[in-house]
């Protein structure tokens, strides 16, 4: 079960307990959540998701079904359909039995249309479909009437049904509303109501070849399951008159409130379904559940928590404008989230050798680590501590800049958990110039935990034993898209705003050994590194991390603003 939404007021919630007050829809709360099956769900989706069973749940007797749009055959399948029910599922949400589709209500939605066409509101347009277009108009200039649209109610039901029957090719006749070619809103310039689309649809086979529009089978679907609150996005803010329209005029057994908030909007990624579906297809990237990708697979897999979708998801609240919202704010919200969780452990994803030549050669400690000390029940763990080690690389420096504190020739720093170590020599290679061993001395009565501890050096650093770190391989995920200032793409082509070093791959990175034993899709913060997951794909003899989010980096600012103010 999802964790209890947030209960503060927005204009959503106030319209909910007025009309419950009033007793508008008996007092019951019924909203839905409709996707299309014609892709993957993004955190787009998670935000409506959060909306909607959130006003259902924390209202007495309140419940929203999960209902797929299924209306148009050449774009949706039952995988689609599946991966929308597990995504729903794993971020917590339950539709009680209420799941639907719009093709369920076919009949019935032929059935409404021809009452249309009865009382005259509906006709048979024979136009191509870019005469259509055309006699539309425009925002600034008014439609003009088909010359079909005086056509009889028996001819309009004749031509319907022979549609029906399949007589007609595509794009020979679709059934239009008539309601105002003059209107101010376009959406009610006669809009389309049936296509005729000889397709196999993925659960009906061969049944019908025509199929009603969204505009269409929505509202009505929406009417035949009673939903009281119909909450959309604002690009349907326009649309809802003709919603309303549909349900009126077609007698529907109820009149939901459609209600529109503003979609979800995120810096630095793609937020578009047939976008998405581009980069997918392209094979732009790696599936529907690349770490990169904004998808709830997608962000499962990177290692994101559904509590940390929920909580940012109802931080952003429902507004009635739309805005952008920054990635770091998402970040911010599963570091909080990981943090509370997860188990720290070691790993040095660019190993350094380090010899400590004082330490016995044959000796092997066992050190005690906390495992969270964010959580005082998770314990501790034992680490090997051994005479040779591995460090970050970025963790030495034989040329220190002012305010590096970690390790330096002739400097000393702490391993965390263990001894306080000194550089007192460095090999390099004698090609190439660069370091590829230390060679330290460390002080055993500075043991962590000892009297000497007190003993204050200016850094602390992470390291694994030699002979006992196992070998992986860490994937590292940076942006999605260029920043806006480096965009310069070609016109029609947003693919070129792509970052293509949005993944990095490393191999030959070490982890401590408690990791052989973790089971794929486990989350960890690698000490001084960020918060991972094991990836799907891992096995102990193939070990494979991708990073959720990085650790804020202080040295990374100190470092960047030197090298501002030395330009």
């Amino acid at each position: 079960m999802a964790s209890e939404s947030t209960t503060s007021s927005n204009f959503i919630r106030d319209i909910v307990a007025a009309d419950r007050a009033a007793g508008k829809h008996g007092g019951r709360v019924i909203t839905r959540f409709p996707p299309e099956p014609n892709g993957y769900l993004h955190i787009g989706h998670a935000k409506s998701m959060v909306l909607n069973f959130g006003i259902a749940d924390e209202t007495p007797g309140g419940i929203c079904h999960l209902r797929f749009d299924d209306t148009n055959p050449t774009t949706e399948n039952p995988e689609y359909v599946q991966a929308i029910q597990d995504d729903v599922r794993w971020l917590g949400f339950d539709w009680k039995g209420k799941m639907f589709y719009a093709s369920d209500y076919f009949e019935q939605l032929y059935a409404f249309a021809t009452v249309l066409i009865r009382k005259g509101r509906a006709y048979v347009d024979s136009l191509s479909s870019d005469l259509i277009r055309e006699y539309r108009g425009t925002l600034t200039e008014p439609g003009r009437n088909s010359p079909f649209r005086s056509r009889s109610v028996e001819e309009n039901l004749d031509l319907f049904a022979r549609m029906r029957a399949g007589e007609f090719a595509d794009g020979t006749h679709v059934l239009r509303a008539m309601i105002d070619m003059g209107s101010p809103n376009i959406n009610l310039r006669d809009p389309i109501l049936y296509r005729i689309r000889h397709a196999a649809h993925y659960r009906t086979g061969s049944t019908w070849c025509i199929y009603p529009s969204y505009d269409f089978a929505h509202p009505l679907s929406d009417a035949i399951e009673g939903i009281t609150h119909s909450l959309c996005t604002l690009e349907f803010e326009d649309h809802r008159p003709l919603y309303d329209w549909v349900v009126a005029e077609t007698n529907a057994p109820h009149r939901p409130q459609q209600i529109e908030f503003a979609r979800l909007n995120l810096t630095s990624t793609v937020m578009s379904k047939r976008k998405l579906l581009e980069l997918v297809s392209k094979k732009l990237v790696a599936g529907w559940d690349d770490p990169r990708l904004p998808t709830i697979k997608g962000l499962r897999r990177r290692g994101v928590t559904p509590e940390a979708i929920r909580a940012f998801c109802d931080h952003l609240g429902v507004a009635k404008r739309d805005a952008i919202v920054e990635m770091q704010l998402l970040e911010h919200f599963i570091r909080e989230d990981l943090n509370k969780q997860s188990p720290r452990v070691m790993a040095v994803l660019r190993p350094l050798k380090v010899v400590i030549e004082n330490y016995p050669d044959d000796m092997v400690e066992e050190l005690d680590a906390v495992n969270n000390p964010e959580d005082a029940a998770a314990g501790t763990r034992k680490v090997p501590f051994s005479r040779t080690l591995y460090i970050e690389h970025d963790d030495f420096r034989e040329d220190p800049p002012k305010q590096f504190y970690r390790l330096a020739p002739g400097r000393e720093v702490r391993l965390r958990y263990g001894y306080i170590i000194k550089c007192v020599r460095v090999t390099k290679d004698p090609q190439t110039g660069t370091v590829t061993e230390l060679h330290c001395t460390y002080d055993p009565e500075t043991k962590s935990g000892s009297a000497q501890e007190q003993r204050k050096v200016k850094a602390t650093i992470h390291w694994v034993s030699a002979a006992h770190a196992l070998k992986s391989t860490v994937r590292l995920y940076h942006p999605l898209l260029l920043p806006d200032e480096a965009k310069d793409q070609p016109a029609g082509d947003w693919t070129q705003a792509l970052n293509h070093q949005s993944l990095e791959t490393l191999s030959g990175c070490l982890v401590e050994p408690s990791l052989g034993s973790a089971t794929p899709g486990s989350r960890f913060q690698l000490e001084r590194q960020g918060y991972f997951c094991l990836d799907l794909d891992s096995s102990p003899e193939s070990l494979l991390f991708n990073r959720t989010v990085p650790l804020k980096d202080a040295w990374a600012r100190v470092e960047k603003t030197q090298r501002a103010s030395r330009h």
